[in-house]
């Protein structure tokens, strides 16, 4: 039979030998994670340069189209303030002459329309307000 003292030397020993084992196990484990790592990043290093391509292209298209926008923009900005100069020159043509025939009109219609009132001053009535409380 076995004393104590070989005993706990045989359990120790099991012990480590199960821990060996575990350890294999992980760095088995690990040693494939690491494996599968390096193909995703080789993997993304031969995707990563099309796609770089790809982006250089549309960012050099959008500023293609920012500079045309521009271009929009100030000949937008030109149209406008045609169109402000043209309200204006229209403005002072049409409006000035207009408002006066029209005024013209006004007073003529009142003076033939009724003679007698058209001398005498009219006067407003305003009502006053009684401020007591109704109830």
């Amino acid at each position: 039979m076995l004393s104590g003292g070989e005993l706990a030397g045989l359990i120790v020993a099991m012990f480590w030998a199960i821990l060996v084992c575990f350890l294999g196990l992980v760095l088995l484990k690990l040693a494939r994670l690491l494996q599968e790592t390096t193909k995703l990043v080789a993997d993304i290093g031969d995707q990563a340069g099309p796609l770089l391509d790809d982006m250089a292209r549309a960012v050099e298209q959008a500023g293609e189209q920012l500079g045309r926008t521009d271009v929009i923009t100030k000949q937008m900005a030109g149209v406008s303030q045609n169109v402000s100069a043209v309200t204006t020159v229209m403005t002072s043509v049409v409006g000035g002459p207009l408002v006066k025939a029209a005024a013209f009109s006004y007073g003529v219609r009142r003076a033939l329309s009724r003679p007698e009132e058209s001398a005498k001053p009219q006067r407003v009535q305003i009502n006053a307000r009684s401020r007591g409380n109704k109830r």
